[in-house]
Parts: structure tokens; C-alpha cells; sequence
């Protein structure tokens, strides 16, 4: 017997913003290039533009308080983010511009399935704004990381990295801005890579 096909990986993605990381999933599964589905989108944002983007798609895509907390997912709200995932059969979580920091329960339901992209290479500059800590600081290069998300601040197992050089005129927004372009090649292929741990026996 010829073995089967590995169904495709079953992707949530948690969003805050405008969902551009989002959009190259997306992207990428349909050029064909990750064998993946995204089986929701779910925000903490009410009007994010990210579930506009999964509605475009025709991707269900839900809107959860995360309240009273401001910075964390926690209590009701993170047992409100479970159930819609398990709802969805999301088999890993794809966190894309969600400002929240990711707590025990989703940590333990989900261990080692839950990626981030940080727009720095880490263990460099991680927390907020760390395209202009990496400006502040005088490097001459920084970049993109797809990690495995950790009880730690940007702290888990790095996937996937990718280089951006610094220019002498450069602005944090311009900056910024190239480092997106290469997120938005990380980002798949960092799952690409987490699919074939996942389908890989043993």
C-alpha cells in the first residue's frame, strides 16, 4: 500500500492589528506553497483589519474580548480563545501581531503548536518596537525570527530567521518596513517547517 497524503496542517491565527503576516499564510496556501488550512481567525480587536482580511477569504473569523486584562490572555477570556479553538479543530496557532502575552493554559493545551514572528533577531532586541531598539543601538544588521512561543518574552526555541541590513539614512519606518517584506517569507516557511515536525512519526 502507497502511504497516504498528511492532511494539511489545521493553522489559527490570533491577530490584534492589520494582518499582513496573515495575509501571507494565506497567500502561501494558496500558491500552493504550504499545505495548510487556516480554520479561523480570532482577534482582540473588535474592527482589526485582520478579520477582514479572513472574511475576504471566506475564513470564519470571530472577534473574543480579552478584557478585563490589557497585555495578557488570561481567566474567562483565555477559556473563551480555547473553546473557539477546539471548535475550529486549529492544530496550531500562529500568532500574527497579537498583543497579548500567552498564558499557561493556551501553553499547556498547545505546547510547542504555538509560533510567533518578532520583527528582530532574537535573542536581540526583544519586547516593543524592537526595530528602533535595534536602530537605537547602532547594529548594522537585524531581521525577522518565527519562534516557538514559551512561557518567556520572545524567549522560545527559533524556527526560522531571516537578515535585513541597516542603512546609514535609515528611518524606524523604513526599517520597518523591509523587515516586513521578509517576515512575510518567514512566516511560512517557519510552518512549513512545524508541519513537517508534526507529520514526521515519532
Amino acid at each position: 500500500m502507497g502511504s497516504e497524503k498528511a492532511a494539511p496542517l489545521r493553522i489559527a491565527v490570533l491577530g490584534s492589528g492589520k494582518g499582513s503576516n496573515c495575509q501571507s499564510i494565506i497567500d502561501a496556501i494558496e500558491a500552493g506553497s504550504l499545505d495548510a488550512r487556516v480554520v479561523c481567525v480570532l482577534s482582540d480587536v473588535a474592527d482589526a483589519g485582520i478579520l477582514e482580511r479572513a472574511a475576504r477569504h471566506g475564513i470564519p473569523a470571530r472577534h473574543i474580548s480579552a478584557a478585563p486584562y490589557r497585555t495578557k490572555l488570561a481567566g474567562e477570556a483565555e477559556r473563551a480563545y480555547l473553546a473557539a479553538l477546539r471548535e475550529y479543530g486549529a492544530e496550531v496557532i500562529a500568532l500574527a501581531g497579537f498583543m497579548r502575552i500567552i498564558k499557561e493554559g493556551l501553553l499547556h493545551a498547545y505546547p510547542d503548536r504555538i509560533v510567533n514572528i518578532h520583527p528582530a533577531l532574537l535573542p536581540a532586541f526583544p519586547g516593543l518596537e524592537s526595530w528602533k531598539q535595534a536602530l537605537d543601538y547602532g547594529v548594522k544588521v537585524s531581521g525577522c525570527t518565527v519562534h516557538i512561543v514559551d512561557a518567556g518574552i520572545d524567549s522560545g526555541p527559533i524556527l526560522v530567521q531571516r537578515a535585513v541590513p541597516v542603512l546609514e539614512d535609515d528611518t524606524p519606518e523604513r526599517l520597518h518596513a523591509r523587515i516586513q517584506v521578509e517576515e512575510h517569507k518567514a512566516y511560512p516557511a517557519a510552518l512549513r517547517i512545524l508541519a513537517a515536525r508534526l507529520r514526521t512519526p515519532g
